[in-house]
C-alpha cells in the first residue's frame, strides 16, 4: 500500500492550522498564564534533565506532534531499528549500532547472533588497549608505545575525536592525537615532537579504500621509514580497524594487529565499534564501558517510554515543528562546557549526514524540508561572536544548551551565562526598556536546555545516544533512509577523475565546466 505524504495526513494539517493561531504568541506571555509550565515541559533519563518550557508550544502542541509521530510509525520503526530489520533500504542492510551497546539478549543479521560476536571483538580491543597501556604490548623493537595517532575521516574520526577530547584526563599512559585531512599540515602537526620508535599508528576505514586516511597513512609509513629504516619493524607499528581485513593486509598490516567492524554498522554510528580503539587507549577499557552503559540506558529509554516522557521523541519533534512549520533552517548547539565543543561538529554529520536527503524511503521526491543544519561551538566563546545574531538577527535559530551542574572554581559563573543567556532569546527586551531600538532584542527565540551532575563517560554516552535517536525520529516524520548517505559518493568520484590532471604531464582527461576546467589550468601553472 503506497504510504500518505506526511504533511498531506490530517495530524499535518492539524499543526498546519495550529501554527497560525500560536504563531505570535509570546512565551513570556505562557510562562505568565502558567507558573508550573517548567515543571510541565521538563522530562529525565536518569541523570539527564530536557527542559523544553522556552519553546513556542502548548499542550496542544505537543499532543498534535506527538499524534504525528503516531501517524509517522515512530514506534513500528523503532521496533524494526532495534530489532536488526534491514531497515536501511537502499544498501540492504541494518542499523544496528545500537547492538554494539547491548550486553546481554540476542539480535540477529542473516540467522546469525552477533552480540557474541561484539563481545568477542571487544574483549580482543580491550586486552590490546589494556597492554599498551600498561607498556606489556611493545613493537618488534621491544620499545612500548607512548604515543597514538589515529588517522581516519568523517565516522572514524569524529566520533572518537570528539569523545577522547570531552574525557581526556590530564595526565594518561598513552597521549592520543588524531589526523583527518588530505592537508599535509595536520598530519604533520599530529606528529610533531614524536618519537617514531614509540608511536603507534591507527588507520581506520570501514572498506580500507578512503583516499584521504590512505593517504595519510602512507605518509605515516614513510615517516617511520626513515627512522626505522627496515620495512619489517615499521609493519608493527600499525593497527588497522576494517571490514575488509585483506586490503589492511595489503597496505602491510599484521593480521594480528587488525580489528573488525561490521558493514551494518555506519560510519558516524561507529565509535562504538572497534572504531572506538583511541578511546579505550586515552581513556582506557573501563571508561568505554561505561560510555557504553550511558548509551545503553539512552536506548532503553527511548525504545521503552511513552512519547509524553521521551527524550529523544521530545526533541525531534521539536525539531520537525521549528523546520517544518516555522521555516528554521538551522539548528544551534551550545554545550556551556568547553570539553565537549567538538559536540557539535560530531552532530552535524550524525543529523546532516543522515538526514540530508530529498527522497523518501521510495525514491520519491520529499514533500518537506529535511535536515536543517546543525551547527554551534562552546556556547560561553559564542556568547563573544555569533549570539548576536540569535538575539538581533532576522533569522529564526532554535538552541540547544548543555551543561554540568558540577565543575571547577568557575562554574557558578559559566551556568549563570548559560541560564541568562535562554532567558534573554526567551524574554529579549523591548526598545523603551533597552534605550532605543539598537539596543532592543525582539525575544520569543526558542531554546532547550539539558543539565545534567557532571560530565563524565557514563553521562556523555547517554547523550550521544539522545542525539543518534532525535535524529532517528526526524528521520521517521520526514519518511527517509537516515542510514545512506549517497550524496558523498559523486564528489569522490569526481576528485579520482581530477586528481591525475592536475600532476604534471598529465593530460587533460576529459571534459569539464568552463570553472572547474580554469582552476585545473591555473594549479597546473596556465591562465
Amino acid at each position: 500500500m503506497q504510504r500518505m505524504a506526511i504533511d498531506k495526513t490530517p495530524e499535518w494539517q492539524a499543526l498546519l492550522a495550529h501554527h497560525r493561531s500560536l504563531r505570535e504568541t509570546r512565551m513570556s506571555d505562557l510562562f505568565a498564564a502558567d507558573p508550573s509550565r517548567a515543571q510541565k515541559f521538563t522530562v529525565r533519563c536518569g541523570d539527564i534533565r530536557l527542559d523544553y518550557s522556552k519553546n513556542r508550544i502548548t499542550g496542544e502542541t505537543m499532543t498534535l506532534l506527538r499524534q504525528l509521530a503516531q501517524v509517522a510509525d515512530v514506534k513500528g520503526w523503532t521496533g524494526k531499528f532495534f530489532r536488526g530489520d534491514r531497515i536501511n533500504t537502499s544498501e540492504d542492510r541494518p542499523a544496528l549500532h545500537t547492538a554494539l551497546r547491548q550486553r546481554t539478549g540476542t539480535v540477529a543479521v542473516d540467522g546469525k547472533d552477533v552480540i557474541a560476536e561484539i563481545a568477542a571483538v571487544r574483549q580482543r580491543l580491550y586486552a590490546f588497549a589494556g597492554a599498551v597501556r600498561d607498556g606489556t604490548w611493545t613493537v618488534h623493537t621491544g620499545t612500548r608505545i607512548t604515543d597514538v595517532v589515529h588517522i581516519g575521516i568523517g565516522g572514524s574520526d569524529l566520533g572518537p575525536r570528539m569523545v577522547v577530547e570531552a574525557l581526556r584526563p590530564s595526565t594518561a599512559p598513552i597521549r592520543v592525537r588524531f589526523a583527518s585531512s588530505l592537508d599535509d599540515a595536520e598530519l604533520a602537526a599530529a606528529l610533531e615532537q614524536l618519537v617514531p620508535a614509540s608511536t603507534l599508528f591507527i588507520v581506520a576505514s570501514k572498506s580500507f579504500t578512503t583516499p584521504e586516511t590512505l593517504a595519510n597513512a602512507r605518509l605515516a609509513k614513510q615517516w617511520l621509514l626513515t627512522a626505522l629504516k627496515e620495512e619489517a619493524l615499521v609493519k608493527g607499528h600499525f593497527v588497522a580497524l576494517t571490514s575488509k581485513p585483506e586490503e589492511a593486509k595489503k597496505f602491510g598490516v599484521e593480521a594480528a594487529n587488525i580489528y573488525p567492524m561490521w558493514d551494518w554498522v555506519g560510519g558516524r554510528y561507529s565509535l562504538w565499534s572497534s572504531i572506538g580503539l583511541p578511546i579505550a587507549l586515552a581513556l582506557g577499557p573501563e571508561a568505554f564501558d561505561r560510555l557504553l552503559d550511558g548509551a545503553a540506558a539512552m536506548d532503553a529509554h527511548f525504545r521503552e517510554t511513552p512519547f509524553e516522557a521521551n527524550l529523544p521523541v521530545t526533541l525531534g519533534l521539536l525539531s520537525v515543528w521549528y523546520a517544518n512549520f516555522f521555516g528554521a533552517e538551522t539548528q544551534v548547539l551550545l554545550p556551556y562546557d568547553w570539553r565537549l565543543r567538538l559536540l557539535p561538529t560530531w552532530l552535524q554529520q550524525v543529523a546532516m549526514e543522515s538526514n540530508g536527503k530529498s527522497v523518501d524511503r521510495d525514491g520519491k521526491p520529499v514533500s518537506t524540508a529535511t535536515a536543517p543544519v546543525v551547527w554551534g561551538g562552546s556556547g560561553n566563546d559564542g556568547q563573544h561572536a555569533y549570539f548576536q545574531a540569535l538575539h538581533q538577527g532576522t533569522h529564526l535559530v532554535p538552541a540547544d544548551f548543555l551543561v554540568a551542574l558540577s565543575g571547577g572554581a568557575n562554574r557558578a559563573a559559566l551556568l549563570a551565562n548559560c541560564f541568562a543567556q535562554s532567558e534573554a532569546l526567551m524574554g529579549g527586551r523591548d526598545a523603551i526598556a533597552a534605550g532605543g531600538p539598537h539596543k532592543a532584542m525582539p525575544g520569543n527565540r526558542p531554546s532547550n536546555t539539558i543539565i545534567f551532575p557532571q560530565l563524565d563517560a557514563k553521562t556523555l554516552g547517554s547523550l550521544l545516544a539522545l542525539y543518534e535517536h532525535k535524529t532517528f525520529v526526524e528521520g521517521c516524520i520526514w519518511g527517509i533512509n537516515s542510514f545512506d548517505q549517497w550524496g558523498v559518493e559523486l564528489g569522490k568520484v569526481l576528485a579520482a577523475r581530477i586528481e591525475p590532471e592536475l600532476k604534471a604531464g598529465a593530460g587533460t582527461g576529459g571534459a569539464h565546466d568552463a570553472s572547474t576546467a580554469a582552476l585545473i589550468g591555473a594549479y597546473r601553472g596556465k591562465s
